[in-house]
């Protein structure tokens, strides 16, 4: 008996040497609309790197292409959080949707307007066929803004739905095909190589745009609270650490390219663009979700309809975070390490 607990106790000591969080971490499923991309950047960096570990999660990142794929994921509570265009939770509220938007991700567009190369000015656009992914997401609406911006009615063009951003530029080349489209940053170098007008960078165009805000059901707010704040943390600390330590960048690209699955150089482009623009406390601008309203409220049959910002946003959990001085800590105490 005595050799017996005499083996035992190295292990005893051991267990007790092991952080407490690796027997207690809470399982948290985050969707992410699209598939991989680099305006997702925080999470993959936050699960790469650990964070959410750090603050007693295990979090699985899911592909879920489609807004309407993932809305009904959250819906059904198949998961418990989600990073979508404002769009998407905009309209499922108004059809009465129990879900609600908890932060912001990324509330700038980083999209380009091209066009065949004969249309140089916006009022070249009118009648003419531009290309979307499809109607009620954040291709269509980021069109509709660069038109109000231009002074230009929504009836000014017509909105085709036509697939990805490859698609769209291959109808593109087509006589009779498209006449122009919005497509990421990435592509735009592969646009005007094939001898398409770069028409405008839609980001100098507005000011402010949800591209990625996070949504939640109600119900898992009020019943997992404490899970959804670590959420937040681990990702505002992702955050914090891309927008202020570039020394990180050589540890960072090659996480990128592995989420990503593109090479060394592509990975290294979508660091440059994107490290600095992300939301940082992570919240939604709100001149942004204004236009949304603004633009669904304008739609054909539509009927007016109560648009108080309350009705579809609640931060409590950022304004827990944010009284308890958990970001000010955050700017003094993460480590470059």
């Amino acid at each position: 008996m005595l050799m017996f607990f005499t083996l035992l106790l190295p292990i005893l000591l051991a267990i007790q040497s092991v952080p407490s969080t690796i027997f207690a971490l809470e399982r948290h499923i985050h969707a992410r609309a699209g598939g991989s991309s680099a305006q997702q950047l925080p999470l993959i960096v936050a699960k790469d790197l650990g964070l959410f570990e750090k603050y007693g999660l295990d979090v699985d990142l899911l592909e879920i292409r489609g807004g309407s794929l993932l809305m009904q994921a959250l819906i059904g509570q198949s998961v418990n959080s989600a990073d979508v265009g404002a769009q998407a939770p905009i309209r499922a509220i108004l059809s009465g949707a129990n879900v609600v938007i908890t932060g912001g991700l990324l509330n700038k567009t980083l999209y380009k307007f091209v066009t065949r190369k004969e249309i140089r000015k916006p009022s070249d656009l009118r009648g003419k066929k531009i290309g979307i992914v499809n109607f009620g997401g954040a291709n269509e609406f980021n069109i509709l803004m660069a038109l109000k911006a231009w002074g230009m009615t929504p009836d000014s063009v017509s909105l085709l739905p036509s697939g990805g951003s490859l698609a769209r530029l291959a109808a593109m080349e087509v006589e009779g095909g498209l006449d122009g489209t919005i497509i990421p940053y990435g592509e735009a170098a592969m646009a005007a190589k094939k001898g398409f007008n770069i028409l405008a960078d839609l980001s100098e165009l507005m000011e402010e745009s949800p591209e990625k805000v996070f949504i939640a059901d109600r119900s898992f707010m009020a019943k997992k609270r404490d899970n959804a704040k670590r959420f937040f943390q681990a990702v505002s600390e992702s955050i914090y650490i891309l927008r202020s330590q570039p020394e990180l960048k050589g540890k960072i690209v090659p996480i990128i390219g592995k989420w990503l699955r593109i090479p060394a150089k592509l990975a290294e482009e979508a660091y440059d663009v994107h490290h600095k623009i992300f939301a940082f406390p992570p919240r939604v601008g709100r001149q942004g979700l204004q236009d949304v309203l603004e633009i669904i409220q304008r739609e054909p049959r539509r009927a007016k309809d109560d648009l108080k910002l309350s009705r579809f946003v609640d931060e409590s959990t950022l304004d827990e975070l944010e009284k308890e001085g958990f970001f000010k800590t955050l700017t003094k105490n993460v480590s470059t390490k």
